[in-house]
C-alpha cells in the first residue's frame, strides 16, 4: 500500500471514530493536491539522524561518541531497554501529576538538562539559544564549566531556571571566581563533576586530532609529556576540595559522576545535598556499568539521606519512569537536548522536552502511577 493511501484510510478510519469529517476532507485535500506534509520528528531519537545530516562530521563525532570500543556507551541504552514495566489497569489515571520539589527548587516533571560544553559546534546561537529552549519548556539547563558563552549570557537570554557545573580548575582562586560568578547570576545548585580527572580515551578525538588540542603536562622527572593530563583538568581534586568549596558555596552542592556506592555513600556521610550517578555519557571510561544498572546500589547505600539523579542513556520517558522505579528523583538528558539545537535550535530543544515529558506521562498513565510519589519497583516486572 502506498504510504499517501494509508495514511488516508488510517485518517479516514479515525474521523469516523470521532465524528470529525473536517479531517478526512483536510487530507483529501492534501492528497489531491499531491503533498503529504513531511514527517517531522515523533521521539527524540528521530532528532539524531536530522543533527547528523546538519552537523559537521567532526562535529557530530565529537558529540556521539564514547570512550574507546563505546561499550559502555552500547550498554548505558541497551540495560534501559532490558527493563521492562508492569502495566496496571482499572486506576483512575484521568490526571497525571509530574511535579516534584527537588533541592528546593519546584519543578514541573522530573526532566532536566545536562551540563554539556562546545555547544557552538551545534548551533551558532550556542548555550543561549537552548536557555531559550530551556525556559520555553518549563525545564532547569545545567551550564557547563565548559560552555561557548559566559553564565551572565547565558542568564540574560532568558529567565531559564541554572545550575552550574563545575569542573575543579588547578588555580583554586578562578575556581572560587567561577562558584561565585554562577551564584551571581542565578545559579540554583553547583553540580561538581567528579570523574574526570584526566583526559579520557577517546579514539573518535584522536583520529580527528582533537586531543593533541589538550596541553600536556610533565608527570615524571624526564619530563615526559603524558597524554592524559592537561592544564584544563586537575588531577589532585579530594573529597578535602570539596569540603573546600563548601566552606563558601551558597547554593547546594551535588556531585556528578558517582558510580561506586562506596562514593555515594561517602557524600552522604560528608553532608553533600546529593549525587548524579552518571559515567559521562559513556565518554570517559569504557567497560563501566550502565548508569541505570549502578543506580539501585547507589540507592542502597546512601538509604534516603540524599537526594540522587541519574544521567545517561535516557532517550524515551519510559526511561524516565524506570530510573524514578529504582530510586532516582529525576534525570538528566544530553545529547538528545543538543540534536534538537542542532535541528531547529531553540524550538527543537523544546521540542524533545516536550516529547519526553509527554512519553512520561502516558508510561505513567499506563503503568497505573498517575502520581510521581507513587512510582516505585513495583511499577517493573518482575525478574525471575
Amino acid at each position: 500500500m502506498e504510504r499517501r493511501e494509508l495514511v488516508t484510510l488510517l485518517v479516514g478510519t479515525l474521523a469516523g471514530l470521532i465524528g470529525s469529517p473536517s479531517l478526512l476532507a483536510q487530507t483529501a485535500r492534501a492528497q489531491s493536491a499531491g503533498s503529504i506534509p513531511s514527517p517531522t520528528p515523533v521521539n527524540v531519537l528521530e532528532f539524531e539522524p536530522l543533527a547528523r545530516q546538519r552537523l559537521s562530521r567532526m562535529a557530530y563525532d565529537y558529540l556521539s561518541q564514547g570512550a574507546a570500543d563505546e561499550i559502555t556507551l552500547r550498554r548505558n541504552r541497551e540495560a534501559f531497554d532490558a527493563i521492562r514495566l508492569k502495566p496496571r489497569v482499572l486506576v483512575d489515571v484521568s490526571r497525571v501529576d509530574t511535579r516534584l520539589d527537588l533541592l528546593g527548587q519546584k519543578l514541573d516533571f522530573p526532566i532536566l538538562l545536562a551540563p554539556t560544553g562546545g555547544q557552538r559546534l551545534m548551533h551558532p546561537g550556542a548555550e543561549p539559544e537552548t536557555a531559550r529552549g530551556a525556559h520555553a519548556a518549563g525545564v532547569t539547563m545545567v551550564v557547563s564549566t565548559g560552555s561557548t558563552t559566559r553564565i551572565e549570557d547565558i542568564a540574560r537570554a532568558a529567565p531559564a531556571r541554572l545550575w552550574f557545573q563545575l569542573y575543579v580548575n588547578r588555580d583554586r582562586a578562578v575556581t572560587r571566581d567561577l562558584v561565585q560568578r554562577s551564584e551571581a547570576a542565578g545559579s540554583r545548585v553547583l553540580c561538581i563533576t567528579v570523574d574526570t580527572p584526566v583526559i579520557p580515551i577517546r579514539d573518535r578525538e584522536k583520529r580527528w586530532g582533537m586531543q593533541s588540542l589538550y596541553a600536556g603536562q610533565p608527570t615524571d622527572p624526564a619530563n615526559r609529556q603524558s597524554p592524559i593530563y592537561t592544564h584544563a583538568l586537575d588531577p589532585t581534586v579530594t573529597w578535602e576540595t570539596i569540603a573546600w568549596i563548601r566552606s563558601f558555596a551558597k547554593t547546594p552542592i551535588v556531585l556528578k559522576g558517582i558510580l561506586a556506592p562506596e562514593d555515594a555513600r561517602r557524600a552522604a556521610d560528608e553532608g553533600l545535598a546529593g549525587v548524579i550517578v552518571s559515567n559521562h555519557g559513556a565518554r570517559n571510561l569504557d567497560t563501566t556499568p550502565a548508569t541505570i544498572e549502578a543506580l539501585p546500589s547507589v540507592v542502597a547505600a546512601v538509604a534516603g539521606r540524599i537526594t540522587i539523579l541519574l544521567d545517561g542513556g535516557v532517550r524515551r520517558g519510559t526511561d524516565v519512569l524506570k530510573a524514578i522505579a529504582l530510586g532516582a528523583r529525576a534525570v538528566l538528558i544530553g545529547r538528545p537536548y543538543l540534536w534538537g539545537l542542532a535541528v531547529e535550535g531553540a524550538a527543537g530543544v523544546q521540542r524533545v522536552v516536550e516529547i519526553l515529558r509527554g512519553e512520561l506521562e502516558a508510561a505513567m498513565a499506563l503503568s497505573g502511577v498517575p502520581r510521581l510519589e507513587q512510582i516505585n519497583r513495583q511499577a517493573l516486572w518482575p525478574d525471575r
